[in-house]
């Protein structure tokens, strides 16, 4: 882990402060948080926490809407002020932020109410719309988008880059596909104006999204946070310098040699990064991608993440309900959190679905999105993610919305032997179980000894009856336990079952 921790993965050693206002004229010494821009959407029929900085001893006011809130800048130069519930509303307005004086130092234009999630994780989230099969979308003036750029912190920051934009051809192709998807989905349900905030980064586990308060909790994350410091205390920037260098100048030797030989001709390595600012880090996306956007109110995140934790299944089970518990707490709400199960491929584990599932089953507020028929063995990147956005969106209208629809496939519930068979009854149901192109498949069964084979299962009501006859007395099922799982169980609202297995841990 410690040779993790000292990668080079770039060149910039983090992304620089932008300015933190918008609008036109105002006193410098006041900012708003650089989450509020143009053409954003503020979060409906909750309280909106609006905040910045400015000049010690000033007192900043903030209009929207017919309401006024007022704050003092505090000793630490932070102001905060508190609106109240509003209903959605797809009106474009104006948010001021007024001194003590009443002088305007902030305006930010074309402002909606409406919802406001967060789309966070690695890569599948990150893949954008232009790099999926669907061409690009109509402008929708209701659908909003802000994409986080790429910053990695040893310490919580203030400071992000990005801008509110409408939803449109040019906007959308760049942002978050999966993002995109569940926006669009989410807002022609509740007809209402949607914000998404896309803040994801490729390959990147989960401890880097964790405050470093809650990782410490994690026993497995104690070595790592331990050697991260460790590295940070030890990091002479010069001598990384001089190193640098020194390789650069062999590169060019090797470029200048290959191109008289007509060979290929190596690349100039990109500077390490400090490790501070290493993506993969413990808390190093918290801290420069999700602290600056702490406190804004929104509903709720979803979450695309686990395949750069695939090979530490077990310690997963721990960090991502405690990621999850620590955003809650930053937030200051028990937003809901919607994620999406690792799609088959031939790199992951069935151990890493189980472990989301075992976060789904015990952390309330939260639903897994399956996607078992929408996989690819041999590409990390499905480029279906229209399903994976709609499944997002019918989940959130459940759990979030408190809508009465079927979001989810089969859910195995429990499991009856008698000797010579095991009954599975599930939850989620919907209108009834379903074979989806031919017999059940993906069903094994194991006796007292723990050895699988493969089971004949077939679906009688709302139960699935699984058996062989080399198999007399059986204690345990399992389905689709493999990286890549063939499987065809579903729910008559086309949601597929997620793999599973009776006996946890077996």
């Amino acid at each position: 882990m410690k040779s993790k921790l000292l990668s080079s993965v770039g060149v910039s050693l983090g992304l620089a402060a932008i300015l933190l206002c918008a609008g036109t004229s105002r006193a410098q010494e006041t900012k708003i948080a650089a989450i509020f821009t143009d053409h954003m959407v503020l979060q409906r029929e909750l309280p909106v926490v609006i905040w910045g900085s400015g000049k010690s001893g000033d007192t900043i006011t903030v209009k929207f809407g017919g309401q006024e809130a007022s704050s003092p800048v505090d000793k630490e130069l932070r102001w905060q002020v508190t609106l109240k519930p509003m209903a959605a509303s797809a009106e474009s307005r104006e948010l001021t932020i007024h001194s003590a004086g009443g002088q305007t130092v902030a305006k930010i234009t074309d402002v909606l109410v409406g919802e406001v999630w967060i789309a966070s994780g690695q890569s599948n989230m990150e893949l954008p719309l232009k790099s999926t099969k669907n061409s690009l979308p109509n402008d929708d003036h209701t659908l909003r988008l802000f994409k986080v750029a790429h910053n990695a912190s040893p310490k919580p920051v203030r400071e992000l880059e990005g801008k509110w934009e409408d939803s449109t051809g040019g906007t959308a192709g760049g942002f978050s596909a999966v993002g995109f998807y569940f926006g669009r989905d989410l807002r022609k349900a509740l007809n209402v104006p949607v914000g998404v905030i896309e803040s994801s980064w490729g390959g990147t586990p989960g401890r880097a999204w964790t405050p470093r308060d809650m990782l410490q909790t994690v026993p497995s994350m104690k070595i790592q946070i331990a050697d991260l410091d460790k590295a940070i205390a030890s990091y002479n920037p010069a001598a990384v310098e001089k190193q640098y260098q020194e390789t650069v100048e062999k590169v060019k030797v090797a470029i200048e040699k290959a191109k008289a030989e007509g060979t290929k001709a190596p690349k100039i390595p990109p500077m390490p990064r400090a490790p501070g600012h290493v993506p993969h880090n413990p808390s190093a996306l918290y801290n420069g991608m999700i602290a600056p956007i702490v406190p804004l109110t929104l509903r709720g995140a979803i979450w695309y993440q686990g395949e750069a934790d695939s090979k530490a299944a077990s310690d997963y089970r721990v960090l991502f309900p405690t990621l999850i518990k620590s955003w809650r707490q930053q937030f200051g709400r028990e937003i809901p959190f919607l994620f999406v199960q690792i799609a088959p491929h031939n790199g992951m584990s069935p151990e890493i679905r189980d472990a989301q599932l075992y976060t789904w089953r015990t952390v309330p507020l939260t639903s897994m999105v399956v996607i078992t028929d929408h996989g690819n063995a041999e590409n990390i990147h499905p480029k279906e993610k229209e399903p994976v956005g709609a499944r997002l969106s019918l989940a959130a209208r459940a759990i979030a919305y408190g809508e009465k629809i079927e979001y989810s496939g089969p859910l195995f519930d429990k499991a009856e032997f008698d000797n010579v068979r095991a009954v599975l009854s599930f939850q989620h149901t919907g209108t009834g179980l379903v074979a989806k192109g031919g017999p059940l498949r993906g069903f094994e069964i194991a006796g007292a000894d723990g050895k699988y084979v493969s089971a004949d299962a077939a679906i009688e009501g709302d139960k699935v009856i699984v058996k062989n006859e080399k198999i007399a007395d059986p204690k345990s099922v399992r389905f689709g336990w493999a990286n890549v799982p063939d499987v065809n169980l579903f729910n008559k609202e086309d949601l597929p079952a997620t793999p599973f297995r009776t006996a946890d841990g077996k």
